[in-house]
């Protein structure tokens, strides 16, 4: 079981990787504009481990993975990737997307967690996430394509992924092979994290909320990484919004339309309002601070240590009601 969440890992990493870069460039030489690319390819392509891991647990019968791993991972790219990031260098933010993307990514969150409360996300929750995700798109193309700032900022972006050798044969193994990676690992992390939840006799839901949620944050970090080595400070809070804005949107909304999907207890007494309040913290500290410091870095990660500890210490099913 072990070796099915290794290589589920490492397939899930260079998959995506494959995948994302593959998907771009062949956008890009198609002619399709680097802000489209920028607000859709680029995004549903660093989201497609989670909602593949998402899809596969939810089909399966595994609703505590699949909730978990989104919830997860919206906690690890704020306190993981944001620290990591703040520490190899201080992330100014920029005000501008703070006050857009911020503030939806709040509403994707209380959203989340009202729709959480009545114990299902159902078909029609799905669809509803769906219609805030295209009205949040349509609102970013209107508004990045009047900056010239953001537009710089997603030229950057594309050509770092895109690289420079665009022959088609090579897009498309790209294109192909980091779908294929990204089924099969996916697969692979999803039987070995619930063989590994049943031997270690702890919840799917803390499996998918750690274990797997890392493991499908591991192309956020890898970009939060090289965003913050080339100073690209934008690209790495940018794409911890975007991400955990999608993950909510997007992949929530489509694998409820495809399987309604149960939210465990302990996930509605506990996980729901941890995301929340490190949602509302992260961006209050962007907003009175104006960047993420490495000090502040440092209580990221201080903080994402006490989650994982907590987790594993019983507090989610401590606070469930009657326990």
């Amino acid at each position: 079981m072990f070796l099915e969440v290794a290589g589920g890992l490492v397939l899930l990493l260079f998959g995506g990787e494959f995948l994302v870069r593959g998907a771009v460039a062949l956008a890009d030489r198609l002619g399709v504009s680097h802000l489209v690319i920028g607000l859709t390819v680029v995004a549903a392509g660093t989201s497609a481990p989670e909602l593949v891991v998402c899809l596969i647990a939810a089909l399966e019968g595994s609703p505590g993975i699949a909730v978990g791993n989104v919830i997860g991972s919206n906690i690890a790219n704020i306190l993981l990737i944001l620290g990591v990031a703040g520490l190899i260098c201080v992330l100014p933010v920029n005000r501008r997307s703070l006050y857009r993307d911020g503030s939806v990514a709040i509403f994707a969150a209380i959203l989340l967690a009202v729709i959480s409360m009545t114990g299902t996300i159902e078909r029609w929750h799905g669809f509803l996430m769906l219609v805030c995700l295209v009205a949040y798109l349509g609102f970013c193309y209107r508004s990045d394509r009047r900056s010239r700032k953001a537009q710089a900022s997603m030229d950057i972006e594309i050509e770092e992924l895109a690289g420079k050798d665009r022959r088609l044969w090579l897009l498309l193994l790209y294109l192909f092979g980091g779908l294929a990676g990204v089924l099969v690992g996916s697969d692979l992390l999803v039987q070995g994290a619930t063989e590994v939840a049943r031997a270690a006799g702890v919840s799917e839901a803390i499996i998918g909320l750690t274990l797997v949620a890392l493991g499908t944050s591991l192309p956020e970090l890898a970009t939060g990484i090289i965003a913050a080595r080339h100073k690209h400070t934008d690209l790495a809070l940018g794409n911890v919004l975007g991400s955990n804005i999608y993950n909510i949107l997007a992949i929530m909304g489509v694998v409820a339309v495809t399987q309604p999907l149960a939210v465990p207890a302990e996930i509605i007494a506990f996980d729901l309002w941890a995301m929340l309040g490190v949602t509302i913290a992260f961006l209050a500290v962007a907003f009175l601070a104006r960047r993420i410091s490495r000090p502040v870095a440092v209580v990221f990660l201080f903080a994402y240590a006490a989650y994982i500890l907590a987790l594993y210490a019983g507090v989610s099913a401590l606070a469930i009601p009657g326990q």
